[in-house]
C-alpha cells in the first residue's frame, strides 16, 4: 500500500510518504532536501556508499545529489516525511551567499528532527506562509558551519556546459553527437566523462531533467495532456511511467495532492 501526500508553501514542497516494500530509481532533486524517518528503514545509495536511516534519522540531500532509494525490509511499513527547499531560499535562511554541501547524510538530532516535522506539518496542513516563514528558520538555525563543506565542488567548465545543454534544451531529443563535437571530444569520452563526474549517464540526467521540467510545467498549467506534448512524451502512460519513478505517485495524484482542500 502506497500513500503519498504533497503540498507547496513559499516554493517549499513538503511530502508525506507511508509505503511498504518500495524502491525509486537513480534520481536528483534541483533542491536541499531534508526528511524524516518517522517508521521502518530506509536505505539508498548516495556517493558509492549504502546509506540506512532507521526512525528518527533525519536524512539529508544536497541539491543534484545522485541517489536512489528502498525499504529496508520487505513488506516492512516506512513512514517518512521530506522538505524539497530550493537552493536560494535554503540559502537565504542560513545566510549563506554561496552553494554549500551537507557534511553528513544523515544524523540524529532530537532538535532538527523537531523542527523539520513542525514545518512539514504546517505546509501539509496549509498554515499561513508567516508561521511557515518562521518553521523554515528554525529549521535552518539547527546548522552551524561545521554540518557543512564549504568547499563545495564545483562542476567542470565542460560538464557544467553539458549539463545546461542538456537541461535548457528538453525539448529536444538528446543528442549526444552534437553535444560531444561542441565539447571536441567523441561520443563515448563524453559518456564516460560525464557519468565518472555526476554518477549518472547523459540520458539518465536528460530524463531526470525532463521529469523535473514537466513537473513544474504542471504545477503552473493543471493540464496533464498539455505537458505529455510539452515535453515529448509519447502518451499519458509514458509519463506516468516516468513521473512516478521519480515522486512515486502520477501526475494527476500528485495534482490531486497538490489542489486537495483547495
Amino acid at each position: 500500500m502506497e500513500n503519498f501526500i504533497y503540498k507547496k508553501k513559499l516554493g517549499i514542497t513538503a511530502l508525506s510518504a507511508s509505503l511498504e516494500d518500495f524502491s525509486y530509481k537513480k534520481h536528483a532533486h534541483e533542491e536541499y532536501a531534508l526528511g524524516v524517518t518517522l517508521k521502518g528503514k530506509q536505505e539508498y545509495s548516495l556517493d558509492g556508499f549504502t546509506q540506512a536511516s532507521y526512525e528518527s534519522g533525519v536524512m539529508l540531500f544536497n541539491p543534484e545529489q545522485v541517489h536512489d532509494g528502498r525499504s529496508g525490509k520487505w513488506k516492512d511499513t516506512v513512514d517518512y516525511v521530506m522538505l524539497y527547499i530550493k537552493p536560494k531560499l535554503f540559502l537565504e535562511a542560513v545566510n549563506k551567499k554561496d552553494i554549500v554541501q551537507f557534511s553528513s547524510p544523515i544524523v540524529y538530532k532530537q532538535n532538527m528532527r523537531q523542527s523539520i516535522l513542525n514545518l512539514s506539518y504546517a505546509i501539509l496542513n496549509e498554515k499561513d506562509e508567516a508561521l511557515c516563514s518562521e518553521l523554515l528558520l528554525n529549521v535552518t538555525d539547527n546548522f552551524t558551519t561545521n554540518d557543512f563543506t564549504l568547499d563545495y565542488k564545483k562542476d567542470s567548465s565542460l560538464i557544467k556546459k553539458a549539463k545546461e545543454m542538456i537541461y535548457y534544451e528538453i525539448e529536444n531529443i538528446l543528442d549526444l553527437d552534437s553535444i560531444s563535437k561542441e565539447l571536441g571530444m567523441t561520443k563515448f569520452q563524453f559518456i564516460r566523462l560525464f557519468k565518472s563526474n555526476t554518477k549518472i549517464t547523459p540520458y539518465q540526467f536528460f530524463l531526470n531533467s525532463k521529469v523535473i521540467h514537466s513537473k513544474n510545467y504542471l504545477e503552473k498549467t493543471k493540464d496533464l495532456y498539455a505537458t505529455v506534448v510539452e515535453f515529448g512524451f509519447s502518451d499519458l502512460s509514458h509519463f506516468n511511467r516516468h513521473f512516478k519513478r521519480f515522486y512515486g505517485v502520477t501526475p494527476y495524484e500528485y495534482l490531486h495532492s497538490l489542489n486537495k482542500n483547495h
